[in-house]
Parts: structure tokens; sequence; C-alpha cells
């Protein structure tokens, strides 16, 4: 059984990112209110949960954020609490490695401690370089390689070696598309554990597209190591495609199990907020739109627009990622969907 554990809850970003995905697509017009982001962060603070993520940066040409999306880190650092508790890790997550290095301040007590990136695997190295220039500045570096399924031996390798250079705070593996089974949990975490620095973090994030996430947490952290290890999750599962580990179930469970005090009301507080106004009917959480591309190791997308905007049945949707060419699953595009769906439709 695993000695050290935190929680980090992802709520504003991962759920900002949802969101913005579901607005893009013209699925959803539901946002943050400023108020709704204050009093979500000084709840996970309540909470007492170790690490809170307040938001992601990337630059862009609109203004984001009513996702928790925002142009740069001083931006994303204005919603930390006017009265921080110090035993509160909080971070924010670079969209990649985009921002220009050197208009990234270094780290000063203004700013989120922790920075966590999202490695792009089309650009592993310049990702990587990325985050050491992050650790170079100052900031606790939270190395993200999503969709780590995908990565063979040699790029994990690579990865591993860069996270113990830059001496990071955690490295994660993360199941993009939810399609993760306890077994590849074991593996992942072997993996990285015989290779990592010792004082390096190990971190999971799941999602919940084969309704996999608690049990993969579950046999995440009965995982018997003396290595810290990092779990992410959202309150009411809020994220992208199926979204996540949920907060208010994994919560308890780590009071009851692992000796944790963390406080239940301030995230039932959380889920009120999100049921009452937040969450958009039938648009994230389990269901069999996103269990189908997790059964073909596809990205979620596919089946939410065929579904959504297309309007075919299950059945269709099953046949269409069955037969697609596997170098499409990983990369969504709307090219792509209507390609497929058109092609079909002929056929059919």
């Amino acid at each position: 059984m695993a000695k050290h554990i935190q929680l980090l809850d992802a709520t504003l970003r991962d759920g900002g990112q949802g969101l913005e995905d579901l607005f893009k697509n013209g699925f959803s017009n539901k946002t943050f209110t400023e108020e709704k982001k204050h009093n979500i962060i000084n709840l996970l603070q309540e909470s007492n949960v170790e690490i809170i993520e307040i938001g992601s940066i990337g630059p862009t040409n609109d203004d984001k954020s009513r996702f928790a999306i925002y142009q740069n880190i001083e931006q994303l650092s204005s919603y930390l609490p006017k009265e921080r508790d110090s035993k509160t890790l909080y971070t924010g997550l670079y969209i990649g490695p985009d921002t220009d290095i050197n208009l990234i301040p270094d780290w000063n007590p203004s700013l989120v401690e922790g920075v966590r990136v999202i490695l792009r695997y089309s650009e592993l190295q310049k990702s990587l370089d990325y985050c050491a220039a992050l650790s170079d500045k100052g900031y606790k570096v939270f190395v993200q390689p999503m969709l780590t399924m995908r990565y063979t031996d040699n790029e994990l390798n690579l990865i591993i070696d860069a996270s113990n250079k830059m001496n990071a705070y955690a490295c994660y593996f993360v199941d993009s598309y939810g399609y993760m089974q306890a077994k590849d949990i074991i593996r992942l975490f072997t993996y990285y554990n015989d290779r990592l620095n010792p004082a390096i973090k190990i971190g999971f994030h799941a999602h919940n597209n084969m309704n996999l996430a608690v049990s993969n947490a579950i046999s995440f952290i009965n995982i018997d190591t003396d290595r810290a290890l990092i779990l992410d999750s959202c309150a009411t599962g809020m994220g992208q495609g199926a979204g996540n580990l949920q907060t208010e179930i994994i919560l308890p469970y780590l009071n009851g199990n692992y000796g944790k005090n963390y406080n239940y009301n301030p995230i039932l507080d959380i889920c009120d907020i999100l049921e009452e106004e937040m969450i958009p009917d039938d648009l994230w959480g389990y269901s069999v739109t996103r269990l189908l591309p997790a059964i073909y190791k596809t990205a979620y997308k596919y089946a939410l627009i065929m579904r959504n905007k297309y309007k075919l049945s299950f059945k269709e949707i099953n046949e269409i990622l069955k037969n697609m060419p596997d170098e499409k699953r990983n990369r969504y595009t709307e090219e792509d969907v209507k390609l497929l769906v058109t092609q079909y439709k002929k056929e059919s």
C-alpha cells in the first residue's frame, strides 16, 4: 500500500477545458463566472486537498478566462486566494510549449508554485526542453505526457531521463482516452518507478470513458511503494470527454483507507455549484457515446460529433470506429469525421 499520496483537484482546469471544448463545438454555452471561480478555489482550500489546479495557460486571440484558460501565468496567478494555506500547492497547466519562454517570469511568491506542462507528442523534445526551462526558472514542474499509452519505451525513456535531469516535481502517466486497465497502471508505474529518481513523484490522471476511473485510481494507490504519488480528480468528474475521477468519490475513500483528513462538505458545496448551474446535460461523465471510442483506443471527439452533430446510432458509430484507419485514431479533425461519416453513408 502506498504510503504518501497527494490529491490534485483539477476541476477548474480540466472542467474549464471541457466547457471550452463543448462551446467550440456548439454543444453548450456554460462558463465559469468570476464569483464561481473564486468560490471553487476557496472551497478546495477548505477541503485540505494538497494540490489545487486553478486553470490553464495558452496564448490565444480570444479572451477565454470564462473557461479558466488564461493568456499568461500572471493572469492565472491573480486567482490565488488572498489568504493561502501554506500546506496547499497551487498549480496551473501550460497547454503546450507555446508561450515564449523568455516572457515567463522567474518564480516568485505572487505566482503559482507548480506548473504542469502537456507534452506535445509531435514536438516531444521541444516540450521537454520547455519543462526544463521552467524548472530553471524556479517552478515545480509536472511532466504530463498526454495519452501515455501511445508512447514507445524509447519515448518514455526520453521523458524519464529529461525528468531526472531537470529534477521534475512529478512525472505522470495520463489515460487521455479512458481505456487503461489495472494491468496498464501497474506496468506504467513499474516502468517509471524503476527509472525515475526517488524524489520525483509519480502522478496518474484518469478518464472515465469505460467507467474505470475509480477502479484504476484504487489500483494506483494500492501499489506497495515508498514512492510519493499524486492522484488527479475533479468535482463531479467534470472534464474533457467522459471527464475524470470524481473528487467526491475518491476523497472519502482516502479518508477511510489511507488516514487522510480531508473536509468533505466543501467538495459537496462545489458539486452543488456545478450540478445546479454548470453541467450541460449528458455532455460529460460516462455514456455509451464515450465508451465506444475507448474500446477502439480512439479520440473521444469522433463519437461525440457523430452522435450529437450527425445523429448517428450507437451501432453506426461502432461500425465506423471499428473500421476506421488506425492512423486517424489518435488525433481528431473535423475533416476526418466528415469523411468517415460520408463514406459510411455511401457504403450503407
